[in-house]
């Protein structure tokens, strides 16, 4: 099973929001002199999706080589397709992940950008406008959605790299023995960044190489946190061993922090909801954000432990889906993401075992029947995995 192999001697920044995202990934696509590997859940038809296009196709104009691949249940079978054409025609090389669910009903999930093998870009900001409701874009947002991503430079670019050359190939025809080699090769933990001191590493999900990874990678954090906790995540619908984690932190004095997106989905709220009595039992503080559309996946544990990435706390996100998150051992960006969730946490709604005396028994039914819906459909999604 593999872990976090942390490499020394990045540069990571963290990028707030498409304001800061858009800006930086076009900025790098921009300077591409070789090759742009680029991956995305969801592309919007916006003006934000036409400005990222533009930029694919005016690399592909230079002769830089750009390989892009879109979701294609999070893009949607028309866009995907219609997309697809005006990029071949300008060059760009594009591919779809598994269209009409070929391959299950697994999803890449992951937002990954890497120009010349010198820059990436990782974590949960998906190509469309800011202002829009991400599953609706006939809802607008009295503010910015509110997500996450890192900026990459240094060794660590090289794993990313990687990781988005095999994702294409593995796209690609590929017969029987190119693929053993290829899954053979991306087993393969280097011993001599292993020896590296600790600043960051990457950490993907699939359905055969890493099924566990991401969240092996947040037991391991929970399970070693003394001080705090903060994890903010818009669909929370974690597995018995997170749920567990996450109580025995704050049982043992951990002030662990919960902020949660709620609104979108009245399905994904109920089952939250669900695990809010024993959590609050246990001293977890739980805040809902409502300002506008939570999207971010992040945390941050103790004074030095974070990670950004595409990873939910739910069934899909941890046994389904492809994800990718980056795990940073820093204290300066440990701090700057802290600072952000804690305003966050100052613009959502307390929840306190209280609210929870004055709920009808119906509604309490409720929220237990959604998650005993919710964990039967995963199991079956998931062949069994979910917990």
């Amino acid at each position: 099973m593999r872990t976090v192999n942390f490499i020394a001697h990045n540069d990571i920044q963290l990028l707030y929001c498409g304001t800061d995202y858009f800006p930086a990934l076009i900025a790098a696509i921009d300077g591409a002199r070789a090759e742009v590997y680029f991956e995305t859940y969801i592309f919007a038809d916006d003006a934000t999706g036409t400005l990222v296009l533009d930029a694919l196709k005016r690399a592909a104009a230079r002769g830089v080589l750009v390989c892009m691949i879109t979701d294609w249940f999070g893009t949607g079978n028309r866009r995907v397709n219609a997309m697809h054409a005006e990029l071949e025609a300008a060059g760009v090389h594009h591919r779809i992940f598994n269209p009409w669910f070929k391959r299950g009903i697994t999803r890449t999930h992951r937002k990954i950008c890497v120009a010349d093998g010198e820059i990436a870009l990782v974590g949960g900001i998906n190509i469309n406008d800011d202002m829009f409701c991400d599953y609706d874009h006939n809802i607008s947002l009295e503010a910015p959605r509110w997500d996450f991503a890192v900026q990459v430079k240094g060794p660590l670019v090289d794993a990313i790299h990687e990781e988005v050359q095999a994702q294409w190939a593995r796209l690609g025809k590929m017969n029987l023995v190119r693929r053993i080699k290829l899954y053979r090769k991306m087993r393969v933990v280097s011993k001599e960044l292993a020896k590296n001191p600790v600043v960051a590493g990457f950490v993907v999900r699939d359905n055969l190489r890493n099924r566990r990874t991401i969240q092996r990678a947040y037991l391991q954090a929970l399970g070693q946190a003394r001080k705090s906790v903060m994890l903010a995540n818009p669909y929370f619908a974690p597995g018995h061993k997170l749920r567990r984690a996450l109580a025995q932190a704050a049982q043992r004095g951990v002030d662990v922090v919960l902020l949660i997106g709620v609104g979108e989905f009245r399905m994904q709220d109920a089952v939250a909801h669900s695990f809010y009595p024993k959590l609050l039992a246990a001293g977890v503080k739980i805040v809902e954000y409502r300002k506008t559309q939570l999207h971010a996946k992040v945390a941050v544990v103790d004074d030095d432990w974070a990670t950004v990435g595409s990873s939910n706390i739910d069934a899909l996100s941890l046994f389904l889906n492809q994800e990718a998150n980056v795990v940073i051992k820093d204290v300066a960006f440990a701090q700057s993401l802290r600072q952000h969730i804690e305003q966050g946490v100052a613009d959502g709604i307390v929840i306190h075992q209280d609210d929870f005396k004055h709920i009808g028994r119906f509604r309490r039914i409720g929220y237990e029947a959604a998650f005993l819906v919710y964990r039967l459909v995963m199991r079956i999604f998931s062949v069994g995995k979910y917990a």
